[in-house]
């Protein structure tokens, strides 16, 4: 058997190829573009639809969780303070860009993962833009299981008497028990359905669960680094800081789930790493 390095070696080649870097920031972009509509239009669902305040909670946990800090709580604070302006809403625009911007997520990430498994022809732009809107859909349902999850769990732990903090710490656990299996769902239909080719589910199951946990580590990464990283990115860009942190991150985060690609398309199923 060839020394673990070896074997790493060509999707660390990989990463480091133009080519992914370009795809990455393309998917960054709309990430960017798409994320604030997105929980606009989660948190007017669960205020004014649902009419359940835990659910809303559950998704400012859910942005803390993802951006620590300062950064957390400026998201937050603003997504908050967007509903008492007098012409808040969420209307027809709101609903388009979302759906047009999370489209532009999976398109350049199609593109990568047909490069990764070796396949020289694209979907058609309509195809592709068919199997982007089921896949937001079904990621969208699935992100509304995950913060329904949470505020069930938030709703039930009321009950208790508690710490302040070890009633946060709680919180944020059942929220990643929550949040993890769904992740690699997530992770996992992304891989096995938008590649232009037949990919077998055994296959790309195991390296969904160990990218969604490669994910979930970043995170930690994010609460050591989060305070440097911010007054660095305060001094350099100053007004665009968090639009550049969310570039950031989802940049790295994409270059994790095209290493992922790579590696399955190199090893099958029986490989011992996966």
């Amino acid at each position: 058997m060839k020394p673990w390095w070896t074997r790493v070696r060509p999707t660390a080649h990989y990463l480091m190829e133009t080519e992914a870097h370009v795809y990455a920031l393309a998917v960054a972009a709309s990430v960017l573009l798409a994320f604030f509509p997105f929980f606009l239009v989660m948190v007017a669902l669960c205020r004014d639809v649902l009419h359940w305040p835990a659910a809303v909670q559950a998704i400012y946990l859910a942005l803390h969780d993802f951006f620590a800090g300062e950064q957390g709580d400026f998201l937050v604070r603003n997504l908050h303070d967007y509903w008492f302006q007098p012409w808040a809403k969420v209307g027809v625009t709101s609903m388009f860009l979302l759906l047009f911007t999370a489209n532009g997520i999976f398109e350049p990430l199609e593109v990568a993962l047909n490069r990764a498994w070796g396949v020289t022809v694209n979907r058609p732009y309509w195809k592709n833009q068919l199997i982007s809107l089921g896949l937001v859909f079904v990621c969208g349902a699935l992100a509304m299981v995950s913060l329904m999850l949470t505020a069930f769990n938030r709703q039930w732990l009321g009950q208790w008497e508690a710490h302040p903090g070890l009633r946060m710490w709680i919180d944020l656990a059942l929220f990643k028990i929550a949040a993890l299996p769904v992740s690699i769902l997530a992770l996992f239909l992304v891989y096995w359905l938008l590649p232009n080719r037949k990919v077998e589910a055994a296959r790309v199951a195991p390296v969904a669960m160990w990218v969604g946990l490669t994910l979930e580590g970043l995170k930690y990464v994010n609460l050591i680094v989060a305070n440097a990283l911010g007054r660095k990115l305060e001094r350099e860009y100053y007004v665009f800081e968090h639009s550049v942190t969310i570039v950031l991150w989802s940049f790295v985060a994409t270059l994790v789930v095209l290493a992922g690609a790579h590696w399955t398309a190199r090893h099958g199923s029986a490989d011992p790493l996966l």
